[in-house]
């Protein structure tokens, strides 16, 4: 049988989980307990990262339990953090399981900042890890049979789900191992492999030979469907379709013979031999085809000595026909096996280290309310503030209540004495004059961070339009462009934060100058601040008159209206109403939060009574401010008329104003202060945001950049190799032979023309004495002939002359030595080259060159031996 077909696991690089959850956690929960086991929980799941995925893994359950477990943490993650470019950019670069890679570069690989793609490598994995320890099983007892099925059926779930998702996971086209095309045929795979296993056992049980075909067959037939389907496709390993065809084959061999025995039992002797036949056929076609991946010589055996003893038994006494293949019954299938659906959580000991963590979408709902309840609020505070401004300014301009008060005429009334007090205790005129100074510090220090965080984004685009004009469509990934517009868009915002900010800046400055002059007397003590004020002539009379009274009542009940006014915006700012519950349960029974509709509702249901209450508030002190300017007409009527009284009452009005304005100014100046040191804590987190999702685009971008310098070292230079000349084919040159054969001649360069010419004849052999020696030059061109290795070619045609010596390299000469010559060839040593062409170690002169000359008399010459005859 053959072995079963196991998938590699996918490889990753490290990533640091650690640093941007922690800052998105410090970011987003406040200091404290809650905060502090977030941030221990993400340190747990950075370590399960690295024991599920950075790591070799034993085949065994415990290594799958560890992965399973991670993967079922990163689901659980992914509805509590926002992994996206924009936001939470965490890249994970996985490998091609199936790439091996090559002489110039590493593994295919893909980086993508994608939790989906990250949960879809981790299945990958936990599908090609079941696959594993399935393969791994001894299959001879029952309950390895049982774990391998097991195992087959989670890795056919697992791969099939990947294989309806992965497109919906991804921005971009994800590697060929886990494409759709190739994880529908691994699931089929291992779907083939499990009911393969159940064949094993129902074999093994010896139950009924009707059920076993039907198993076999199902087999064969999940086995033929993944066969079509990788039949045209090379992304599996080049070992798996051998093997495919090959279990094909036997399983449809294995039904074939046990439907053999099903028709020996109900006496059809004929579809026994023509199923034997079939079978035999079919184990014929493994073993000439594929027995480098499988034996079946135990099947072949089997099948053959049943088909052997059915021909006999045919052929001496039931004489049965046999019927065509064609004409035999189709043979059932029984699918036992399917693929396990994948649900979370996979492992048994699971438990979700962000239990307490909402989902990011209540996060945003919350988000989304609170800006609603924030909205509302502020609107009603700012209609309370709104009616007391309008009602200062309506006694400031009536002179109330100082006009009632100052009966002496020269004494500084009672409320301006309060007035002056307030503004004393609040620090006068110097804590307007410091607000004032630190607000530039302020606005430039927030200027300063929204630049610097603009900048970043800046530099980066460039960089990336820079790559993308560069290698144009080599560069496949989110351009910066289109992945900071909602950065963009949130600096934009803030970018009109803060020209509103400045703008609301020169208005409360241009409104301290007009009130500074009433501001400063306000500082000033009693005695000075009498001083500063006109004198006028009493009016005592007045005191007792029932106008006066009026007005003093009015004006109770209008300091009345105003206390429950702020006791109002007390009560409002302290009302609170957690919204959680009512989101994970929107969550949990629909499936999505209606935000709008439950905030608007639950809005209304604290703050209604509220509302009605402030209406109330506001309509009453619009009564009594038209009452107090009626009486205030009467009591006018009844003044004496004199400048000095009006001067002084003039006087009274600005000091009386110029209160209101303070605390207003001041109250303002601080929220000022404070709206820009709260601002600077947003522009802080939108600059990490930036600094963030930069550097994470730096690290996609390096990665992209070596991927595509190793991608341009594998490619050809040129897309096909240029004609090669005629002459380069030409046969390597060979010994000519004696007579009428071709020359030893190297093939000339084109347009290059020599002309063969036959070697004159050959002289007779000097005799040599038998005793003469061989000379060792001889002796070794005797053995190279005798190796029967082929000479190169003269450069130049033979002539008749023998040179008395060999040719060798050009030695030096000296003063009174002529130079070095070696020995004569004896050419009567060498029998095979009679009647050949001249060996290429003999001197050859050119064309019209004299013979060699002779050696010098100084050096001895060797005398010549001739053969014996």
């Amino acid at each position: 049988m053959a072995a079963f077909i196991s998938v590699p696991l996918k490889k990753t690089s490290e990533v640091d989980l650690v640093k941007p959850l922690s800052k998105f956690i410090q970011n987003t929960y406040p200091s404290g307990e809650e905060q502090a086991e977030y941030c221990r929980a993400v340190d747990e799941l950075n370590k399960l990262r690295k024991s599920a995925v950075g790591r070799p893994l034993d085949k065994h359950e415990s290594s799958l339990e560890t992965v399973m477990r991670y993967y079922d943490q990163l689901c659980s993650v992914e509805p509590k953090f926002p992994f996206s470019e924009g936001q939470l950019c965490l890249t994970f670069t996985w490998k091609d399981a199936f790439d091996k890679g090559s002489l110039f570069g590493g593994s295919v690989k893909l980086g993508l900042p994608s939790l989906g793609y990250e949960k879809t490598c981790v299945l990958f994995n936990i599908g090609a890890l079941a696959s594993q320890i399935a393969s791994e099983q001894n299959l001879d007892n029952d309950e390895a049979l049982k774990a391998a099925s097991r195992y087959y059926q989670l890795a056919s779930g697992a791969f099939s789900h990947i294989k309806d998702t992965v497109l919906s996971s991804l921005s971009r086209d994800p590697t060929v191992d886990i494409s759709p095309d190739t994880m529908g045929t691994l699931s089929i795979i291992m779907l083939a492999q499990a009911q393969e296993v159940f064949f094993l056992k129902a074999t093994r049980d010896k139950m009924k030979d009707a059920v076993i075909a039907k198993l076999a067959n199902q087999a064969a037939d999940f086995y033929g469907d993944a066969l079509k389907q990788c039949q045209y496709k090379d992304a599996l390993p080049k070992e798996v379709f051998p093997v495919l065809a090959a279990k094909h084959c036997m399983m449809q061999a294995h039904a074939e013979y046990h439907q053999s025995v099903l028709a020996k039992q109900q006496k059809k002797f004929g579809e026994e031999i023509g199923r034997l036949q079939h079978a035999a056929d079919m184990v014929k076609t493994v073993a000439s085809r594929y027995d480098e991946y499988v034996s079946v010589k135990d099947l072949s055996d089997k099948v053959n000595r049943a088909l052997t003893a059915a021909k006999k038994d045919n052929d001496f006494i039931y004489h049965d026909r046999v019927p065509d293949l064609k004409d035999l019954d189709p043979i059932g299938k029984a699918p036992l096996v399917k693929p396990t659906p994948i649900s979370v959580p996979l492992s048994q000991k699971y438990s979700d280290l962000f239990e307490k963590m909402v989902p990011l979408a209540v996060q945003q709902s919350m988000s989304l309310y609170n800006q609603r309840k924030a909205e509302l609020i502020n609107g009603t505070i700012a209609r309370m503030r709104d009616a007391t401004t309008l009602c200062n300014g309506v006694l400031a301009s009536l002179n109330l209540p100082a006009a009632i008060e100052d009966v002496s005429g020269d004494s500084v009334p009672q409320s301006i004495l309060q007035k002056s007090k307030a503004v004393i205790e609040q620090g006068g005129i110097q804590t307007i004059d410091q607000l004032i100074r630190d607000l530039p510090e302020l606005l430039l220090r927030n200027k300063e961070i929204l630049e610097a965080s603009l900048k970043f984004l800046d530099e980066e685009e460039a960089t990336d339009n820079d790559l993308k004009s560069k290698f144009k469509e080599r560069w496949q990934r989110t351009p910066s462009i289109e992945l900071y517009k909602p950065l963009r868009s949130e600096g934009a915002n803030l970018r009109n934060v803060l020209d509103k900010a400045i703008s609301a800046d020169a208005i409360v400055k241009d409104r301290y100058q007009s009130q500074r002059e009433a501001i400063a007397i306000l500082c000033k003590g009693e005695a000075d601040l009498n001083a500063s004020i006109p004198s006028a002539n009493p009016a005592k009379t007045m005191q007792g008159s029932e106008v006066v009274l009026t007005l003093k009542s009015l004006l109770a009940h209008l300091d009345e209206v105003k206390k429950e006014r702020e006791q109002l915006e007390n009560d409002i700012k302290s009302v609170n109403c957690d919204m959680t519950t009512k989101f994970l349960t929107a969550l949990a029974q629909d499936g999505a939060i209606n935000e709008e509709a439950l905030s608007v509702t639950e809005l209304d249901r604290i703050y209604g009574g509220y509302t009605d209450r402030v209406q109330k508030n506001l309509t009453k002190q619009e009564e009594l401010v038209g009452q107090i300017q009626v009486a205030h007409q009467e009591f006018s009527k009844m003044k004496q008329s004199n400048s000095e009284a009006n001067l002084r009452e003039e006087v009274l009005k600005k000091l009386a104003a110029g209160h209101d304005s303070y605390i207003e100014l001041v109250a303002n100046l601080r929220e000022g202060t404070k709206f820009y040191n709260d601002l600077t804590e947003v522009l802080l987190k939108f600059q990490g945001k930036c600094s963030d999702i930069v550097f994470a685009r730096k690290t996609e971008r390096d990665e992209l950049l070596k991927d595509l310098q190793q991608s341009i070292a594998r490619e050809p230079s040129a897309p096909s190799m240029p004609t090669v000349p005629s002459y380069q084919n030409a046969a390597p040159p060979s010994t000519a032979p004696a007579s009428g054969g071709p020359s030893s001649t190297p093939t000339p360069a084109p347009r290059t023309v020599y002309t063969n010419k036959q070697p004159p004849p050959r002289p007779p052999p000097p005799a040599v004495p038998t005793s003469a020696p061989v000379p060792a030059s001889a002796a070794q061109n005797m053995n190279l002939a005798l190796s029967g290795a082929t000479a190169p070619a003269p450069a130049q045609p033979l002539t008749g002359t023998i040179p008395s010596q060999a040719q060798g390299p050009p030695f030096p000469t000296y003063p009174g030595y002529t130079g070095y010559y070696g020995m004569p060839m004896p050419v009567g040593y060498n029998p095979y080259m009679y009647g050949q062409t001249m060996p290429p170690y003999l001197y050859q002169p050119q064309a019209g060159q004299a013979p060699y000359p002779t050696q010098p008399s100084g050096f001895p010459q060797p005398p010549f031996y001739p053969p014996q005859q």
